[in-house]
């Protein structure tokens, strides 16, 4: 190699689209300093395999696959496996919180499918390059909206814990619907014992409805429908 010319950029692509695939390899083996590692892959699982035994400088990482493991978590064990590998997601969805999980599990950029293939290359060599492909002002403001959301629902999660197990019972009873009465004579106790239980629990939540209680437990995943 003479003075000056550098070592091609290691390339892995992971889509399950494969004529994306296929367009985008074409357009590697044109460029002279590109090189794949290995043929596209079209499952998550395929990608951190590969990402453990080669090593490549950047990975093209679809977000949404068929099979049990997504673009994220891929992301986010390909970061364990080969730290120096660069993730660069690309993706058709525009749901700013994606841009966000794809950052906190080590993702360097974020592409939309429809850039063209010479473009979608040429960010995975600013990639390489240690370029963070994502823009500063856009993630500062998604990042401070999750801490938010985080935030409320640590509160939430501090105020259900302090629900005694009977009022745990009860709130998810009224989650499935049941009435009062009917929980009373499910749990062998009074409706007026029921209505105590319940007034409690509303008041140790912050709200004033047992359909409130029930929609503020089921956002922040204290109980299931």
């Amino acid at each position: 190699m003479s003075v000056g010319e550098r070592e091609p950029v290691t390339l892995l692509i992971c889509d399950d689209h494969k004529i994306l695939t296929d367009a985008l390899a074409m357009v590697v083996e044109r460029d002279a300093t590109l090189r794949m590692i290995a043929p596209p892959v079209h499952t998550a699982e395929e990608s951190v395999d590969l990402c453990l035994e080669f090593h490549p400088d950047v990975v093209l990482m679809d977000i949404v696959f068929k099979g049990p493991m997504d673009g994220i978590e891929a992301t986010r064990r390909i970061k364990e496996v080969s730290p120096a590998t660069k993730v660069v997601i690309m993706t058709a969805h525009d749901e700013e919180r994606l841009l966000v999980e794809a950052v906190e599990a080590g993702a360097s950029g974020f592409l939309r499918k429809e850039e063209a293939a010479d473009e979608v290359l040429a960010a995975a060599k600013a990639a390489a390059e240690g370029e963070v492909l994502i823009d500063p002002t856009l993630l500062t403001r998604l990042l401070h909206q999750v801490a938010q959301e985080r935030e409320a629902r640590r509160d939430a999660l501090a105020l259900f814990e302090e629900l005694t197990e009977r009022e745990r019972e009860i709130l998810q009873l009224l989650a499935q619907g049941t009435r009062n009465d009917d929980i009373a004579r499910k749990l062998f106790i009074s409706p007026q014992t029921v209505q105590t239980h319940v007034r409690n629990l509303l008041a140790k939540l912050g709200v004033h409805s047992k359909l409130e209680a029930v929609a503020f437990a089921v956002k922040h995943g204290a109980i299931s429908v």
